[in-house]
């Protein structure tokens, strides 16, 4: 052993986010039945620009607002189970509240989920470059490819998606290599618009000279592809970050080489970190080998966890089976549906999961009942409806912050994952437990910062902690499309 590899490996100051969804209880449906809860609330601006406040105050790294566009209609071959218990339903956009958190606060960053599917990336990169103008440069975009909730069951196209492309005017969903194709050249338009189609120092606003903007520094992109045409130029002029950071949720096969060129967060879902283990590996290697990438220190992984806490833990325990009396089998059934595609209803009540037929079912129950936190005798639909009706396909960690904290390092220690996605069960009760108890544990550990790394900066600079790294980092694919201040374009030309 070298006398590098005796040395006690560094702990990682942790990225610390917020998941949520324009909806009543996101990953715990029926939840909002509880009296304490607030998740109701999600049409009222004071709702979320509290929610911004109190989760800068206490120094998170960000708010995750995830989306979908379609209804969970697979369970009972329905929409109905998803519109009675509220899951995930109704569902506004989340892109329009952002600004408004923006403007109550200073640091905290807000990653958005804005699908590529349905809209054409001119019109896209304007909205994106708005609204990274209004936030000073906060802005994040998650790009869903396939499924942004679960990760173990990826190979799976998921029908609830089938249900948005049928209300935006396609009959399904492109088919699958198609649909890693054409998000690959929609980042390439993406690229062009906000990189290369105006240099850095385009606006001059030089009133002696009576120039607002130099012509000579704006030119079209004359894009010509596959799925998109875009002459350009760029409508709006360079955002402080030009590309908002860029975030992506899963590792398929396919998604592994988009995220290894293209991400520079990732989101996994899993309810143990063996499951993602060797995908966070090999999309870092692959970074490193095929994209010269510094994976393991330029793509940072979150990992999605619900955590219950209580100063002792029978406190804990007995919240947990509070909010699981107010839980919804149908709710979670229909969640169950859209991730996977499969039809729990078409089962009996009492037949055992793990020795049906279907394949499918089969290994998807085996791997929950491994990693539940309950040994549950027998699992029906009803006891994959409870495992999943409070934290999804995220693990639930219960109890003291002591142990907690002992259960976040495991899945930093196993998984190498870089930081968390914190799921609520009870809005906003869920959070301000984490910042009362769980963040001074991990401070006391050395696992949180105290203060924002760039006060009042970018999402960039914060997220990698680095103050003045506003644009991506100059191994990212994004920064060769950089036109710099100062450089005459036939020194930059746009790359293909």
């Amino acid at each position: 052993m070298t006398a590098e590899e005796s040395q006690p490996k560094a702990k990682k100051s942790l990225i610390i986010n917020a998941f949520v969804m324009m909806c009543s209880g996101h990953q715990a449906p029926g939840l909002w039945k509880h009296p304490d809860d607030q998740s109701h609330r999600f049409n009222e601006i004071d709702h979320w620009v509290d929610l911004a406040k109190l989760l800068e105050d206490a120094k998170f790294h960000g708010i995750f607002i995830a989306d979908v566009l379609g209804g969970y209609d697979v369970y009972k071959k329905s929409l109905d189970p998803a519109v009675a218990t509220g899951t995930q339903w109704p569902v506004n956009e989340p892109l329009a509240v952002v600004p408004v958190m923006a403007a109550a606060t200073k640091s905290i960053g807000f990653g958005v989920t804005v699908s590529t599917t349905y809209e054409q990336p001119y019109h896209l990169a304007r909205r994106l470059a708005t609204v990274d103008h209004l936030t000073k440069g906060r802005l994040g975009w998650n790009r869903p490819l396939i499924s942004a909730n679960i990760q173990s069951l990826l190979k799976v196209v998921t029908s609830y998606l089938d249900s948005a492309a049928r209300n935006l005017g396609r009959k399904e969903q492109l088919a699958h290599d198609d649909r890693y194709a054409q998000a690959e050249e929609y980042m390439t338009v993406i690229y062009k618009l906000l990189q290369s189609s105006w240099r850095d120092d385009a606006v001059q606003l030089d009133r002696s000279s009576k120039i607002y903007t130099s012509p000579q520094l704006v030119r079209e992109i004359n894009h010509t592809g596959k799925f998109f045409n875009v002459p350009g130029p760029s409508i709006t002029q360079p955002s402080p970050q030009r590309t908002p950071l860029i975030l992506q949720a899963g590792t398929s096969k396919s998604g592994k080489q988009f995220a290894a060129q293209h991400a520079e967060a990732i989101f996994v879902s899993a309810h143990s970190p063996s499951v993602v283990k060797s995908n966070i590996a090999e999309v870092r290697q692959l970074a490193r080998e095929k994209f010269g990438r510094d994976g393991a220190a330029n793509i940072k992984v979150l990992a999605l966890v619900t955590v219950i806490l209580g100063k002792t833990e029978d406190v804990a325990r007995a919240k947990w089976e509070e909010y699981k009396s107010y839980a919804s089998t149908e709710g979670a059934l229909a969640l169950f549906g859209g991730w996977t595609g499969v039809d729990l209803d078409k089962y009996g009540d009492e037949e055992e999961l793990r020795e049906v037929e279907s394949n499918a079912v089969r290994s998807t129950v085996q791997a929950y009942a491994r990693f539940s936190p309950k040994n549950f005798p027998k699992w029906t639909k009803h006891t994959v409806a409870e495992h999943i009706s409070i934290g999804g396909n995220g693990p639930i960690l219960i109890g003291t912050p002591e142990q907690v904290a002992d259960g976040l390092e495991a899945w930093v220690e196993e998984a190498d994952v870089d930081g968390f996605n914190f799921a609520y069960s009870v809005f906003p009760q869920s959070f301000k437990d984490i910042i009362d108890l769980l963040l001074p544990e991990l401070r006391k550990r050395g696992l949180f910062w105290d203060d924002y790394a760039a006060p009042g900066g970018t999402y960039r600079e914060n997220f990698y902690g680095k103050p003045g790294q506003k644009y991506p980092l100059d191994e990212h694919v994004a920064a060769k499309y950089r036109w710099k201040a100062g450089v005459p374009a036939e020194e930059a030309p746009i790359p293909e």
